[in-house]
């Protein structure tokens, strides 16, 4: 198979991640015989700095030219203070909007070997097995109008929530057909109590879902959902959501897995080309260090051969070479300290020098 991949590493310890994730993608190249083509674009406050533009043209344009863009992390203190649209953070959302990529799909998944970092108890933890799909083109993130101004001599900051039924339902089919996979469950968590974005969304939810027999369908007020979560995170399959309650449950799922460094993400269209990119952000402390966790873009890098190339035998023996590793007890520094499970202290390159290995056959 021939593939064409936009590789965008950004910023802070984005670089380091996607240095290993490119590693498992040879390797795959090679065990797979297929014929895999990557191209890296500068993205995030690098582009920013060089260009003035968090976007460039050329990048945009190896992107289009791509079947699936791998990212590391953007953003960083540097600029934490320019302007909304000329922030780092923005070329994620030019991405998701210029291609329509609408749907957010991040999968929680606990380790038993890193049950131990999580701050709830075993007994709660052991199965937890869900994916939030997340609404990543409406909402609060991209409503206008979006705008800080004065009004009777007082500093002003607007921001829109709107949804269209369209936008809705096409999320609601994708939490659905995810559900008949799995265990035919779908949570869809609003705020219909408050917003009449949420009761539109309740009300196109219950629409798609008489489509959908043999998945059970409930509400769940966003509140309420995230106490649920760390109350009792295996009630879970899907969780539907809009893209602020998204961001925010998503990041709180992430905490109970034991580690941010673990939590892949994948964002998808119409088409078969997704954005891919761990939900940890840049970490600027420690980068240059060799010791950033990169098991999240590697993951990453699994759920792109599922969803855009359709090759589960590939995509399952990534994930199955992670699960390996860590039972071996191979762990970076942030899952290392008091893990019971750790036999030994590996760096970034390591790390993705043991999953290779681990998919080549090694032991």
């Amino acid at each position: 198979m021939n593939l064409k991949i936009a590789v965008l590493p950004g910023d802070g310890i984005g670089p380091e991640v996607i240095r290993q994730a490119i590693k498992v993608i040879n390797t795959i190249e090679r065990k797979f015989n297929h014929k895999i083509e990557i191209r890296e674009g500068i993205v995030g406050g690098l582009a920013i700095d060089k260009y003035g533009d968090p976007l460039p043209e050329e990048t945009w344009r190896i992107c289009e030219e791509s079947d699936a863009i791998l990212l590391g992390a953007v953003g960083g203190p540097k600029w934490d203070n320019l302007p909304g649209e000329k922030r780092p953070e923005k070329a994620l959302l030019k991405l998701r909007a210029g291609f329509n990529l609408f749907a957010n799909i991040r999968p929680i998944t606990v380790f038993d070997e890193l049950i131990f970092s999580s701050t709830l108890k075993e007994d709660f933890l052991k199965g937890v097995d869900f994916v939030i799909i997340r609404e990543l083109t409406g909402g609060l993130y991209f409503g206008k109008p979006k705008e800080t101004r004065f009004e009777d001599g007082e500093e002003v900051a607007i921001d829109t929530m709107i949804y269209r039924a369209s936008e809705i339902r096409r999320i609601a089919h994708v939490a659905f057909k995810m559900a008949q996979k799995r265990k035919k469950k779908v949570t869809s968590v609003d705020k219909a109590n408050i917003l009449e974005c949420s009761r539109l969304w309740r009300k196109i939810v219950e629409e798609v879902a008489k489509e959908y027999k043999d998945v059970v369908l409930e509400h769940m007020y966003v509140d309420n959902c995230s106490m649920q979560i760390v109350r009792n995170p295996k009630q879970f399959d899907v969780i539907l959501t809009e893209n602020t309650f998204g961001d925010i449950l998503s990041d709180e799922a992430a905490i109970i897995t034991g580690s941010i460094g673990m939590l892949p993400s994948a964002s998808l269209g119409n088409s078969k080309k997704g954005l891919y990119e761990p939900i940890h952000g840049s970490a600027p402390d420690i980068e240059g260090q060799n010791i950033a966790n990169p098991l999240a873009t590697i993951l990453s890098v699994s759920l792109m051969f599922r969803y855009s190339f359709d090759l589960e035998e590939e995509a399952n023996i990534i994930e199955e070479a992670v699960r390996k590793v860590l039972k071996a007890g191979y762990f970076t520094r942030d899952l290392y300290t008091n893990n019971p499970y750790a036999k030994k202290l590996v760096t970034t390159e390591e790390m993705g020098d043991l999953i290779c290995k681990v998919i080549e056959g090694g032991a």
